[in-house]
């Protein structure tokens, strides 16, 4: 999974894009180790050490991962999307935001 929002960030530096991850690893320590051995270069927040933390429960994770695709104006348009369905769904949302 990681390997595919690295060329996912690649690809889209400079556009109107954002990748954020949120992780529930039980200590800080742990995430930074992660996002180090991962090669992890997005935004990424530590949720209070459990699947059940102060984000994760705000957006209703039930299961890990779990991704959400926001439009420009923060409204999620896709669920759990992956893979060629994660980049059409990002392509779709910045062919709305360019006005293409």
């Amino acid at each position: 999974m990681y390997s595919h929002e690295r060329s996912l960030v690649k690809k889209l530096e400079g556009k109107p894009f954002a990748l954020l991850g949120i992780n529930s690893d039980q200590t800080r320590h742990g995430v930074k180790d992660a996002l180090k051995r991962e090669n992890i270069t997005w935004r990424s927040w530590w949720d209070g050490g459990s699947t059940g933390g102060p984000i994760a429960s705000a957006y209703g994770v039930r299961a890990w991962p779990t991704i959400y695709v926001l439009d420009a104006d923060g409204v999620i348009r896709y669920v759990n999307v992956r893979g060629h369905d994660l980049d059409n769904a990002v392509d779709t949302l910045l062919k709305e935001v360019e006005g293409i």
